[in-house]
């Protein structure tokens, strides 16, 4: 190959139209117009870039030796440099910049499809999720959440008895935990929860001054300490005193650390439930001993009208048993209720003692001792 068309003009990009393709070095050397009266052969062969003009002839023959020196480039025309165009029917564009996309449908590069746009949702439908595979809400009420609701158990007791297989659901046995269920559906328990049910102890306790109903505090004793052996009142006439009967003992509903009562701590979930669960009905009745003056509207506002904590009481029942003393008949117990709502009417408690819960009374059971729940007796 001649040493002289090794490199090829540039092509001016301003002038370059049409579509690009690549081309080896020895066809860009080819390209390049020769000197004056010496045309390559296959420069000779391919058609010049105006249609009427004749194709050159072949020279007769090639020169036998270099060129000493690189002759002078000839000037180059609007048209120089530009790549030859194939003859089969190839139409010349005007010249100009090409355009942006120019060239890029003849690339090897794959084509890609149009993606359809996602269908509009109806009008009025609401939006769903997503995820169509989403799993649906289940439907039905826990089964533990039913028993406790219908005061069969409480709802860890009924736990308890679904994974020991002892609750039939519409006759059928039930050991899945966090079934849900028909709300109007059957449910009995099997003979094994009954018996489990009857040995658990509720038990009255005549709760002294000084004693913390639940959490012991710092130089305190719990209520719960006071239940044994020694102190049971009713040894002669009811069961003797275990000390499993200790496990899972909590108290339903408190009682001042500075107040005395009847105080009730059971291992039933059921009569927890009814004590102090959130739709409690069960009366209390207290006898309080209080000193001060009592404001003029102070005893209608004790019965109903007070807020604590910015809440609304209940409608209770107050009058007064004597010059200093008031019976209080509430359907709640707040903490420290009864001492609040004396102190927002003038008046101070010195002395508060629970006699009622339900249709249990304390009655003549004596300071610090206990005594079972009897079968006949309820809430």
């Amino acid at each position: 190959m001649n040493t002289v068309r090794r490199k090829p003009p540039i092509p001016a990009p301003q002038r370059v139209s049409g579509t690009l393709r690549l081309r080896s070095r020895k066809a860009d050397d080819e390209a390049v117009a020769p000197d004056a009266g010496e045309q390559a052969p296959e420069a000779a062969a391919r058609p010049v870039a105006k249609a009427d003009q004749k194709p050159a002839t072949k020279p007769a023959t090639k020169p036998a030796t270099k060129p000493a020196t690189r002759p002078a480039r000839p000037a180059q025309s609007a048209d120089a440099g530009r790549p030859a165009r194939p003859a089969s029917g190839a139409r010349s564009k005007p010249s100009g910049p090409a355009p942006s996309g120019a060239g890029r449908a003849s690339r090897t590069e794959p084509v890609r499809q149009a993606r359809k746009p996602a269908p509009a949702p109806a009008q009025g439908a609401h939006a769903r999720p997503a995820s169509d595979g989403a799993a649906p809400a289940p439907e039905g009420v826990r089964l533990s959440k039913v028993m406790a609701e219908r005061g069969i158990c409480s709802r860890r007791e009924a736990d308890e008895f679904i994974e020991r297989g002892w609750v039939f659901v519409d006759g059928k046995r039930v050991s899945e935990l966090g079934i849900r269920i028909d709300p109007d559906a059957r449910i009995d328990l099997a003979p094994e929860a009954t018996r489990t049910q009857r040995q658990r102890v509720t038990i009255l306790l005549h709760k002294p001054v000084g004693y913390v109903s639940g959490q012991p505090e710092p130089g305190y004793a719990p209520a719960v300490s006071l239940i044994g052996a020694d102190n049971q009142f009713d040894r002669d006439t009811a069961q003797r005193f275990h000390p499993s009967q200790l496990k899972n003992l909590a108290p339903a509903g408190r009682l001042d650390i500075d107040s005395t009562g009847l105080l009730v701590l059971t291992q039933d979930g059921r009569v927890a439930r009814q004590l102090i669960g959130d739709d409690s009905k069960v009366e209390k009745e207290y006898l309080v001993r209080v000193e001060g003056t009592l404001q003029p509207d102070g005893l209608a506002l004790l019965n109903h009208g007070l807020e604590l904590d910015g809440v609304t009481l209940r409608p209770a029942k107050v009058e007064w048993i004597n010059d200093d003393q008031l019976r209080f008949q509430l359907r709640e117990g707040r903490k420290r209720q009864i001492r609040r709502m004396c102190e927002l009417v003038g008046l101070k408690v010195v002395g508060l003692k629970r006699v009622r819960i339900g249709k249990v009374k304390l009655g003549d059971l004596p300071l610090g001792q206990w005594r079972y729940l009897r079968e006949d007796e309820s809430f």
